[in-house]
């Protein structure tokens, strides 16, 4: 599909009235967007515009205008799930799109700007959504009342028709939509009772799956266009370094190279066509500036990381008298040091955008953007246009796992930078390759921690101290919450804990990793306890229930997933198991693991037990494939994944066979149960992930009595 035939898709979905009603009830104007191929935008027909989210088709199709980015994550179907219950559609109607940019209109009511991260897309538009489908139910209702000349309180809506019993009158939405739209909208809907919902609950087929399935799905990296320039840039291969010099003269004969220009992050090679980009770049001659560079190793660091144990930190938790604590007779005790390495994200899809001048001098820029207004506003400040001017339109995105949710919008930094150098006559699609992506930094950081406990002959942890040293991600002086959360504020029942931190500066840019500071306090956290507990004889399961008394939904998915896994059963011989639970985003996620020694002397997770408690469970189906995926997401990590700093701070990975993911013979087959709740929703993008490392990490000390304190795990059994 080109970029004029996206374009007239976009035109084709905007045609029609153009009344639009916010949630706030006044009048807004719609930014032009592109809708993504492979789920319809209602259809050819002219699309009514009920309110901010809901649009509705002559062909009875509902198009709900999604928030939050699609990256596989199920926002279109959860938020189209909330539209469609309160609207009373059937599914088959349903469809959903980006929305336009906009902090104001689409803000995420977690963040308060528009952006999709920490797992909120359900839980701060559970009642938003639900009132947009309200809405526009009562407007239908309203315009079906007037045009038949009946009471709006006699007409019911069931499976997307509207019908009037007493007169056997009966339509569906398209027919109404246009009169719907002239209906004054309420204030405040009321919305169904949950003991009513007929599709909240079920396991409904995600929408944007056949379109990912046959290929007609539209990524950022599929979009081309006439007379297009692919631009890449040579980035240093150590953090901090900056161009000192250059030659492409060798670049330049390169066929198809256009130009070659120096940006801030590096030195940009435009070309015809994206071989010809690679090519020329891997033709430059570059020398760099390391003045301000990151030199030291990842061995070097962790050595200078340990220092920092004996300095006074930033104090997280301070109760009781950890010191005295420790003294007291009868005690066994614990230490241990653990590190944390770099982490990638290493999404499928790497960072690409596409730049595109209309002829009224405004620019569209195509891209998945997570934090889409801040995208816009960096990219009309480097360019220098009025944000006005500039219209992001997302796409679908082949992942991010926090990868693309940047304050600042760096990446966007960079890719306005490369078209600005152009004279703009022509579009540029700027693109990181995977060495790129791999090497270019904003990594879950680097992280050690000091861990110290005493516990009694009972099971009862008396005294804990935890000592965390990283890079803050907020880039705070004072105390990180991101560094110290799941440890600041442990669910066990532990009277005299301090948990304290240590900010490190270094060149390396760090970002939160898919569950942020869960990824390594997580770890930390559960497979200390579980060390505890075997130090003194304590089962895993029940000692952890002893401590967890002030807890029950810690204890309802623990006690689950020890259900389901037949806790206490004979473990095939040569096999070991291991459990976690894990807080994280307000879900709740306890894990059991059974693993072996492999072949080559690694672990072999054969099966993954997991149970879930998230609030309401808007759709089983997308709340299983989240956990499924988080866990061979942190699988992954836990046993292979390191970006490591060689000798002078130089960058060592670069693709998947250094860094490579989980193999699909590898991935273990998981069960997932989901706790029915009636409490609000919560996330489930990023809960899989934590308890998985942990609870491998507990399996593996019991079967062959190492525990680990390095990761990844892989490093350790093979050094």
């Amino acid at each position: 599909m080109t970029l004029q035939q996206i374009s007239s898709t976009r035109r084709a979905f905007l045609a029609g009235s153009g009344l639009i009603i916010g949630l706030a009830l006044t009048p807004r104007s719609m930014t032009a967007f592109a809708a993504p191929r492979g789920v319809k935008a209602g259809g050819e027909d002219a699309l009514t515009t009920l309110n901010t989210f809901v649009k509705i088709g002559t062909d009875d199709t509902v198009t709900v205008l999604s928030k939050h980015i699609e990256m596989g994550q199920g926002p279109f179907t959860g938020l189209a799930t909330l539209v469609a219950e309160e609207l009373d559609a059937d599914w088959s109607q349903m469809r959903a799109v980006h929305s336009p940019a906009d902090d104001k209109i689409y803000a995420n009511l977690a963040f308060g700007l528009q952006g999709t991260g920490g797992s909120t897309s359900i839980a701060n538009s559970y009642e938003q959504l639900r009132k947009a489908g309200a809405t526009a139910r009562a407007m239908l209702v309203a315009a079906a009342a007037e045009e038949w000349g009946v009471p709006a309180g006699e007409i019911t809506v069931e499976k997307g028709r509207v019908k009037h019993a007493a007169s056997n009158k009966e339509s569906g939405f398209g027919a109404l939509t246009v009169k719907a739209a002239t209906q004054t909208a309420p204030e405040n809907p009321k919305l169904k009772d949950p003991s009513t919902f007929v599709l909240i609950g079920q396991e409904l087929p995600k929408l944007d799956t056949v379109g990912k399935t046959d290929g007609t799905a539209i990524y950022t990296l599929d979009i081309a266009t006439d007379d297009m320039l692919v631009a890449v840039v040579a980035h240093p291969d150590h953090f901090g370094a900056t161009v000192k010099s250059f030659d492409d003269s060798e670049t330049r004969k390169v066929m198809g190279v256009v130009d070659v220009k120096q940006v801030p992050q590096g030195v940009a090679v435009y070309a015809d066509n994206t071989f010809a980009a690679l090519r020329g770049r891997a033709n430059l001659q570059v020398e760099w500036d390391l003045s301000k560079a990151e030199t030291r190793s990842s061995e070097e660091l962790a050595a200078d990381y340990a220092k920092q144990f004996s300095e006074k930190g930033l104090e997280a938790t301070n109760t009781g008298d950890v010191d005295s604590a420790f003294g007291r007779r009868g005690l066994q005790t614990l230490e241990a040091e653990l590190v944390f390495p770099f982490l990638a994200h290493a999404p499928m899809e790497p960072l690409d955008a596409v730049f595109t001048k209309a002829e009224d001098g405004s620019l569209d820029i195509y891209t998945g953007a997570q934090f889409p207004a801040m995208d816009q506003a960096t990219a009309a400040k480097v360019i220098g246009l009025d944000p006005s001017k500039v219209r992001v339109n997302t796409q679908l995105t082949g992942g991010s796992f926090g990868r693309k949710a940047q304050f600042g919008s760096p990446y966007m930094q960079e890719a306005a930078g490369v078209y600005a150098a152009t004279d703009g006559k022509r579009p540029v699609k700027h693109m990181w390759t995977r060495e790129d992506d791999i090497r270019g930094g904003y990594y879950r950081p680097m992280y050690a921690h000091k861990m110290r406990g005493a516990i009694d002959a009972d099971g009862k942890i008396t005294a804990w101290e935890q000592i965390i040293v990283g890079q803050s991600i907020m880039g705070k002086a004072d105390l990180d919450e991101t560094s110290v959360e799941g440890a600041s504020n442990l669910p066990y029942v532990i009277p005299n804990l301090r948990v304290t931190a240590h900010n490190v500066q270094l060149a390396v840019p760090p970002l939160w990793w898919r569950s942020v500071g869960h990824t390594h306090t997580g770890f930390a956290v559960e497979t200390f306890v579980d060390e505890l507990l075997q130090k003194v004889g304590k089962d895993p399961v029940e000692g952890r229930l002893a401590l967890l008394t002030n807890e029950p939904r810690h204890m309802g998915t623990l006690k689950k997933v020890a259900e389901m896994a037949d806790w206490g059963s004979k473990v095939p011989d040569g096999r070991s198991r291991g459990v976690a639970v894990v807080k994280s985003f307000n879900t709740y996620v306890a894990q059991i693991v059974e693993l072996s020694l492999g072949d080559d002397g690694e672990p072999r997770v054969h099966k993954v037990w997991c149970a879930v408690d998230c609030g309401v469970a808007v759709n089983p189906n997308i709340i299983k494939a989240q956990m499924e995926g988080g866990i061979g997401y942190g699988l992954g990590a836990v046993l292979f994944d390191a970006v490591t700093l060689g000798r002078g701070g130089k960058i060592m990975q670069s693709n998947f066979h250094d860094y490579r993911s989980l193999r699909i013979n590898e991935m273990p087959a998981v069960e997932v149960a989901v706790i029915a709740s009636t409490e609000k929703p919560t996330g489930v993008g990023e809960p899989g992930v934590p308890p998985i490392g942990p609870a491998v990490g507990n399996a593996w000390r019991r079967l062959t009595g190492s525990p680990v304190r390095r990761l990844p795990i892989v490093n350790v059994v093979t050094s």
